[in-house]
């Protein structure tokens, strides 16, 4: 039986749980684990298993299974019949190596219970510290340790951190208890409070749970542990758990596990700390010793943002002997692991003590940096290097930054946590981030710290910024993780949450005033500062130039207008897989003119109709029936003259503003091949709204000069025009009404229609194809036809490019290649894709529109209950987003297979945003596609995931043979 296949049985009861080890004991130089059991001991469990069997000085302790927390959930939060015999034993064998005994009254054993899921979480479950302390423990331990201050500081932490995690209490509570003793005995410090003073407020915590929980607080220490396990269990599906997992692809069905260690301490005087660090910087990537640390204190003091500790440089003054064994230890752990190290240490009384150590998060240009830098010192090879970088995190450097020539106004200055620029305005909770974040307003997250609980707001922000807490608090850790600018530890603001306000002496900035932070240089500003875009260039540019060098497919860009190709070249793409030319229609110069080819088209049209059937009625007529058909004829010839003078003077003004755009893609691309698709969207999209219509014909009698004007400027005609325009206008709208327009008149059905405008944009595409070619340039036009069911409806449109092509070439005198293909969005397509190759040279996927298609989902209408059908697990996540490689996947496989056994040479490409999903990609190319196309600015994100796709299909090909 499979590891899947043990835990699935386990879970639905089918196997026997005893036969499974769930504590796993770590300590005295061995551990029972390693590190390759991440999924048997969680990240956190693996590490301390691995660190112990280095020799590293951990304090012993032991790892409880995620495969208990699993049997938690899956049997009523129950525990797995033998798994109180191994905690039993475990806990034992942890008092022997420690020396100490658990609630002992002379010199107890003091615990942390911590989480520590596979994926690191940081922050998003919960931590229990100084588990053991009771009324009768804690005189035991001042008497052992000669410190009485001490033994009540830990107690009283204990109780406020047991109250919130296990009995939901609000820490703030707490923290209020604290502020009135603080203000009695008039300091300003916790560490200005006395023993007495401690253990006075710790009688004032226990009253105040007595109080509130009805119930005394626990004072077996057994119970204590077990109440806490259980704690640490249910946090992981916590809400702000839950949804980090969501924004971070983490599965809810692996569980945490539980890691139970022997506490040292931090917080024993001047010759104790507490730190946090990385071997290199986790912001920037540079290659130095990174963290910071806090004498006299305990873990959660740092990472909570309560004090601003010091750089962890400053720790070679204060104790040079144990920073350099720090050093020493962390440089060989990161040679071990071969990435960047997260640890946490505690020093005791001068004994240096590693408490964790992990890969650590960092920021997409510290992830970069040190996979280039990793390569060249030879800890790592160049697809491993390629596998250390989330395609997605990529975004994070391909945004603005700020604009160096901009006027700014700092009003303060704290710590760069997270790098890159944010513009926003200030909000005070994170409820309320959240809240104006979906409703696509750009805000900035201000807190005094952030908690864990701010973590939807956080993510809704588009910066964050505090005004406590270091480079490794809460606040920096997260918004690296998520890619967010983060500035913390900003000293001079004072930030009032119940005013919604931040004060920086006298200037107060309201809730709603824009604010810019600089993550890069820690800088705050008032008001919103320019910014200018990003560059691939140094480490960036180094690392996607390793990442080319192992990727097969090609990627292309999406653009419409030469400001966007060139853009996109600057990113790396190959081509143009997507031009829409409808964009292009709607500019404010050329829109009169779409207008008006809409306006005369079907009138033009029906009389055409008319006239064609007349005229076959007089070739086929006698005597005096032919005279009056005669006449009829010349009437319609007549009657047909304006419009058609109209609909080919629309189109005649069109061309030379299409054959421009057209010629700035192809300058641009500089030979790199272009797809042009032709014109797609119903004709309605162009034309005003039937509401805004009515309503103005109705008003119009009674209506100003100055409205009238109004109407005439919108409408783009002249005031005496607009009486008998708009209701022109309006039944030409009501004619185009569709009631399912995405799948009514549009695409290759619009040119069938109406081929002259097919024949307008071919000739604006070849023109200037010719125009390059003529100025010693290459191009490779790709003319695309949209939306087809069947191969007749590709036959029509393609034989006018193809006519028009060799029309064009002709007349210019010039050779050049080019290829007509189509867009595989609609299922039959896909499904006939043998007969639709005999006449496309190249197949390019509209996933939207074959998504919607296949699903019969409305892409516009679907946000309504495709987040409830990814809550709930009726879909594994949104298929717009993801390509959905079950359905629409196999549609693709199918189309890619039937195409090429009718055309082997068939090109396939992807065209949809889905060609920027590194999940999409990697579908890609395991399907052969030849490219895929995305926008510009995730082009790199693209290169990086078809490196990954190769880099694993060679190692899956590999354990193969």
């Amino acid at each position: 039986m499979s590891t899947t296949e043990n835990e699935s049985a386990v879970l639905d009861g089918t196997k026997d749980p005893m036969s499974d080890k769930f504590v796993y004991f770590f300590g005295d130089g061995a551990a029972e684990g390693n590190g390759g059991m991440k999924d048997v001991l969680g990240g956190k469990g693996a590490g301390l298993a691995e660190m112990t069997n280095a020799g590293v000085p951990v304090p012993p302790g032991f790892t409880i299974t995620t495969s208990v927390c699993r049997w938690y959930y899956a049997n009523g939060k129950t525990l797995p019949p033998s798994f109180a015999g191994e905690q039993h034993d475990a806990l034992t064998r942890l008092e022997a190596s420690f020396g100490k005994k658990l609630g002992d009254s002379n010199d107890p054993l003091l615990v942390s219970v911590r989480s520590g899921a596979k994926f690191s979480m940081p922050g998003m479950m919960d931590t229990v510290l100084n588990l053991g302390l009771n009324d009768v423990s804690v005189e035991g331990l001042a008497l052992k340790t000669g410190n009485p201050r001490f033994a009540w500081d830990c107690y009283r932490r204990f109780i406020q951190m047991f109250a919130s995690v296990v009995m939901d209490f609000e820490k703030n509570q707490f923290e209020h208890l604290i502020e009135q003793l603080k203000h009695k005995r008039k300091v300003k410090l916790d560490t200005e409070l006395t023993a007495d003073d401690l253990k006075s407020l710790v009688l004032d915590f226990k009253r105040f749970v007595r109080k509130q929980a009805g119930r005394d607080f626990p004072q077996d220490p057994l119970e204590q542990l077990a109440l806490s396990r259980d704690a640490v269990f249910r946090s992981w599906n916590n809400d702000r758990a839950i949804y980090y997992r969501r924004q971070n692809g983490i599965p809810d069905d692996i569980g945490t596990a539980v890691n139970v260690q022997a506490m040292v301490f931090g917080n024993l005087g001047e010759t104790s700390g507490t730190g946090v660090g990385f071997t290199r910087n986790p912001s920037t990537g540079e290659h130095h010793f990174y963290g910071e640390y806090l004498t006299n204190a305990q873990g959660e003091d740092v990472v909570a943002g309560v004090r601003t500790p010091q750089p962890i440089a400053h720790l070679e003054q204060e104790m040079p002997a144990v920073y350099q064994q720090l050093r020493d230890i962390t440089s060989r752990l990161e040679k071990h692991y071969r990435d960047i190290q997260d640890f946490e240490f505690t020093i005791q009384e001068g004994t240096l003590y590693l408490l964790q150590t992990r890969n650590g998060k960092r920021t997409a240009q510290a992830a970069v940096r040190i996979a280039v830098e990793m390569v060249h010192e030879g800890l790592i090879t160049e697809q491993e290097a390629i596998l250390r970088v989330d395609p997605a995190s990529l975004d994070q450097l391909l945004h603005p930054r700020l604009d160096p020539k901009a006027k700014v106004n700092v009003i303060a200055k704290g710590l760069s946590a997270s790098p890159g620029a944010a513009v926003g305005i200030a909000v005070f909770d994170a409820d309320t981030a959240a809240e104006m974040g979906h409703a696509k307003k750009k805000v900035i997250l201000v807190r005094k710290e952030t908690t864990p609980d701010d973590i939807h707001g956080m993510d809704a922000a588009q910066g964050i910024l505090t005004a406590t807490g270091g480079m490794t608090s809460h606040a920096a850790v997260v918004a690296r993780g998520m890619g967010k600018p983060c500035v913390s530890g900003v000293s001079a603001i004072h930030v009032n949450d119940k005013t919604r306000t931040m004060t920086v002496d006298k200037l107060v900035v309201k809730e709603g005033d824009w604010i810019t932070i600089d993550g890069s240089t820690g800088r705050v500003m008032l008001g919103a500062v320019p910014t200018i875009d990003a560059e691939v260039s140094g480490e960036f540019g180094a690392f996607m130039a390793i990442a080319d060098k192992h990727r097969r497919l090609k990627v292309r860009s999406n653009a419409d207008i030469p400001r966007d190709a060139i853009k996109a070249r600057e990113f790396g793409a190959e081509g143009i897989g997507l031009c829409r030319t409808e964009h292009m229609f709607f500019a404010e110069d050329r829109l009169p003119f779409v207008v008006q080819m809409i306006m005369a088209a079907p009138l033009t049209k029906a009389i055409s109709e008319k006239l064609a059937a007349r005229e076959k009625a007089l070739a086929a007529s006698l005597g005096g029936e032919s005279k009056t058909i005669k006449a009829e004829v010349a009437a319609l010839k007549k009657e047909l003259a304006a419009p058609m003078k109209s609909y080919k003077g629309a189109l005649a003004k069109l061309l030379p503003f299409q054959r421009k755009d057209f010629y700035g893609l192809f300058k641009a691309m500089k030979g790199y091949p272009v797809t042009i698709r032709t014109l797609d969207p119903p004709l309605h999209e162009f034309l005003p709204k039937r509401e805004d219509l009515m309503v103005d014909i109705a008003t119009f009698s009674r209506a100003t000069t100055g409205q009238k004007k109004e109407m005439a400027k919108k409408y783009r005609m002249t005031v005496a025009q607009l009486k008998k325009g708009m209701p022109e206008m309006l039944r030409r709208v009501e004619d185009l009404h569709e009631f399912n327009p995405m799948m009514g008149h549009r695409g290759c059905r619009l040119g069938i229609t109406y081929p002259e405008v097919t024949e307008m944009q071919a000739r604006a595409i070849f023109e200037a194809a010719c125009q390059i070619v003529k100025e010693g340039g290459n191009v490779v036009p790709e003319v695309m036809i949209p939306l087809i069911g069947t191969v007749e409806e590709l036959k029509d449109q393609a034989a006018i490019v193809r006519r028009v092509a060799e029309e064009t070439k002709k007349a210019k005198g010039v050779q050049l290649e080019y290829m007509v293909g189509t867009m595989i969005e609609i299922p039959r397509a896909a499904l006939t894709a043998a007969r639709v190759a005999e006449e496309a040279e190249f197949f390019s996927f509209g996933t939207n529109d074959l998504t919607q298609m296949t699903y019969g989902y409305s892409r516009d209408d679907a946000g309504k209950f495709l987040p409830e059908y990814v809550n709930r697990k009726i879909l594994p996540g949104d298929p717009f987003v993801s390509v959905d490689q079950e359905g629409v996947g196999m549609l693709m496989d199918w189309a890619v297979k039937n195409g090429r056994s009718t055309r082997p040479k068939l090109k396939v490409g992807i065209c949809g945003e889905h060609g920027g999903d590194p999940a999409s990609v990697e579908f890609c190319h395991r399907t052969d596609l030849d490219y895929v196309s995305c926008s510009p600015f995730r082009v790199p994100l693209a290169r990086l995931a078809a490196a990954q796709a190769a880099v694993r299909g060679s190692a899956a090909e590999s354990d193969r043979r």
